[in-house]
């Protein structure tokens, strides 16, 4: 019996070894834990939902007429001198059909402040000086891409260091068998030690690889043999080495060998050693930022007309109005881009996308482009950075209306731009469920043609979106 004193503590049960792995990993040090570099902090840095300057009123409280009095002045202060809000300039290129930010401090507002843009030398946030700076060793925290490919290294080296321990488990397990054997014959003749199998084995398998290696010669003598088998060397060092200590080595294939990255290659010598490449003093102060922002058409319009902080410039450097703004973008949705003779159809590719992504920007979603997943847009909940998309949607236009079916031309048209095959539904459906998103149908209803208003507001109003959630059916997971 334990003294009043005296601490009892209850040893930590072990973890699970699996049958084969017992005597591997009894005489294994745990592997310490990976220190993770810190991450940012983004709510504070996400912590407006888009570019614009909120000024909150004083709160009412109605019991003290001096709150009333606060928030009448405050409200006559913003009637009489409103403040200055930013307006971010941009240039659009009619070459590749989208809209540039060019200004640091526009680049780094519009993407902190809703995800807007692409980084035009990124995956997604504009981050190409950091890792420039990080490259030159002038800079020593670590950017999203870089974190990444971190992260998949990890995740390589820990599969082929499982696949390592499994053959040695093996091989272990064999030796274990053989000796069990020996003691339960005792006129047997004493068996060969690993290395005898271990070598036997390479010369079945030598054998086996010749025999087949003549059958495909015989079989189709103008197809080269990749690997030719000369005294049984290629294939023992193929199937495992032994190592002074008396482990086991794993060889793997080609192909893996060539994928993996030396650390002590001149290539990774010459990218952490800053020293290799010869810069000048302050080439901190000299080193420009040669990336620029890419903004979408729709991207652009709805800060441009539904926000007002863009102002978007032609090639002559002139400010595009917001008119004729949306017939730019409107005759670009095509490809060729339409003239401005051409008249412009109800159901243009930007009106589409536009009705869409207005809507699910004023619903508060962070809308960003699908094509990675073979969609039209993906939906965040708050951003790319604190989670991932959770729906997926697919932009069909309906023709509801009976101006669409009025003539047999009508018809027709409406019948091929609503032409739809199962097996496409399929596929989408199928691609959005083995990423873990929802597919979701989004319809717009088309209205007829309308000529004679320039008012955006109206011309927007008259379109109508309805969306609709399909879930993949699996019957061994859908049995209710």
């Amino acid at each position: 019996m334990a003294s009043p004193n005296t601490t009892v503590t209850k040893p930590d049960p072990e973890p699970a070894v699996p049958d084969g792995h017992a005597e591997l990993g009894s005489h294994e040090k745990p592997r310490p834990p990976r220190a993770r570099p810190q991450r940012p902090n983004y709510r504070h840095i996400h912590r407006f939902p888009l570019p614009l300057e909120v000024h909150p009123l004083p709160p009412l409280i109605p019991h003290n007429p001096l709150s009333i009095i606060s928030v009448v002045l405050s409200y006559l202060t913003y009637l009489i001198s409103p403040p200055r809000h930013a307006v971010y300039p941009a240039y659009f290129d009619p070459a590749i059909s989208s809209v540039h930010v060019t200004d640091e401090k526009a680049i780094r507002a519009l993407w902190e402040m809703g995800f807007f843009g692409r980084g035009s030398l990124s995956r997604s946030e504009p981050s190409w000086l950091e890792r420039e700076k990080k490259r030159r060793g002038l800079l020593g925290d670590n950017t999203s891409e870089e974190a990444t490919g971190k992260r998949r290294v990890e995740r390589r080296e820990f599969k082929l260091e499982r696949a390592r321990k499994e053959r040695e488990a093996i091989a272990e397990r064999l030796k274990q068998e053989a000796v069990a054997r020996q003691g339960l014959t005792p006129d047997a003749t004493p068996l060969p030690s690993i290395d005898a199998v271990a070598n036997g084995s390479a010369s079945t398998s030598e054998q086996f690889s010749v025999n087949k290696a003549k059958k495909s010669k015989v079989a189709n003598p103008n197809q080269p043999v990749g690997r030719e088998v000369e005294d049984g060397t290629a294939v023992k060092a193929e199937v495992g080495e032994k190592s002074e200590n008396g482990t086991k080595t794993v060889r793997f294939s080609p192909v893996v060998e060539q994928k993996e990255f030396v650390a002590d290659s001149e290539v990774s010598a010459r990218i952490r050693d800053p020293e290799l490449d010869i810069h000048e003093e302050g080439e901190e102060e000299q080193l420009r930022n040669e990336e620029h922002l890419q903004l979408s058409n729709e991207e652009a319009f709805f800060l441009a007309y539904g926000l007002g902080v863009l102002q978007v410039f032609d090639e002559q450097k002139s400010v595009i109005s917001t008119a004729s703004l949306l017939s730019l973008f409107r005759r670009h949705s095509y490809f060729p881009p339409r003239e401005l003779s051409t008249g412009l159809e109800p159901d243009d590719p930007f009106m589409l996308s536009y009705v869409v992504y207005h809507h699910y920007r004023s619903l508060g979603w962070v809308v960003r482009s699908g094509v990675k997943f073979g969609t039209d847009y993906l939906l965040y909940n708050r951003g790319p950075v604190f989670s991932h998309a959770e729906f997926a949607l697919v932009i069909l236009p309906s023709y509801g209306d009976l101006y669409w079916s009025e003539t047999e031309s009508r018809r027709e048209y409406v019948s091929r731009k609503q032409a739809r095959s199962w097996w496409w539904l399929h596929c989408v459906n199928r691609v959005q469920a083995q990423v873990k998103k929802s597919l979701v149908l989004c319809y717009v209803d088309i209205p007829p043609p309308q000529s004679g208003k320039d008012d955006i507001g109206d011309h927007l109003r008259r379109y109508k979106v309805r969306d609709f959630a399909i879930k993949r059916w699996v019957p061994n997971r859908s049995r209710d």
